[in-house]
């Protein structure tokens, strides 16, 4: 299975390190975070971990749950928080998936048969709160992911999502943002009477909206 952007994320019933969770429910009215690790006790997922759990904060600031997953068992997961709390000085304070049936990681597609026919890659989904699929990022197991920019998108995906604008190459929150072409200059008067300043009748940026 192959999942898109706007696709509907899978539900599932599944066993964490913090209960059992029905996927849906347990993100509730929020935006989520699932990303996968090929399997335990693996020094690229210790430091993604271990750094995940340190921004988690900032996920909360920006109603985002975040959720894990490894197809390794459950005990096996006990140990390895030990590990990224010892090694990365955060302790793990999100759920992590056991998925040792691969049951969840076929749902969202996260084995790629030409790189392991057992281990995930390392996938990332965002999922807002309508569960809509809003991004996907792949990377091969030896690459560990960006988690600031992980959040760079969402600030993205949350003030696009309320208006009518578009975020320009390395955006960041508080910079200029583009006026979407579907927008007249008729209706972005009313929309942004501030003004904003068109370097191409199709490109028009504008200061970004409170959101």
């Amino acid at each position: 299975m192959t999942l898109q952007l706007g696709d509907t994320a899978p539900d599932f019933t599944a066993e964490t390190t913090e209960g059992t969770i029905r996927f849906h429910e347990w993100l509730g009215d929020k935006w989520g975070v699932l990303f996968s690790h090929p399997k335990n006790f693996t020094p690229v997922c210790t430091t993604e971990l271990g750094y995940t759990a340190k921004l988690k904060p900032e996920f909360e600031k920006r109603n985002v749950k975040v959720i894990g997953i490894s197809v390794d068992p459950l005990d096996a997961h006990d140990k390895w928080a030990a590990d990224i709390l010892e090694t990365q000085g955060h302790a793990l304070n999100f759920p992590l998936i056991a998925d040792p049936d691969r049951k969840v990681a076929t749902l969202y597609g996260m084995i790629h048969p030409n790189a392991s026919d057992t281990t995930t890659v390392r996938s990332v989904f965002v999922i807002g709160p309508d569960k809509k699929v809003k991004l996907t990022l792949t990377y091969p197991a030896s690459t560990g992911r960006n988690f600031d920019e992980i959040l760079r998108v969402i600030d993205s995906l949350q003030l696009t999502a309320k208006h009518q604008v578009a975020t320009p190459v390395n955006w960041k929150q508080g910079e200029d943002v583009i006026i979407v072409p579907a927008v007249s200059d008729d209706e972005a008067k009313v929309k942004f009477p501030q003004g904003w300043k068109a370097l191409k009748p199709y490109l028009r940026l504008v200061q970004q909206p409170r959101t």
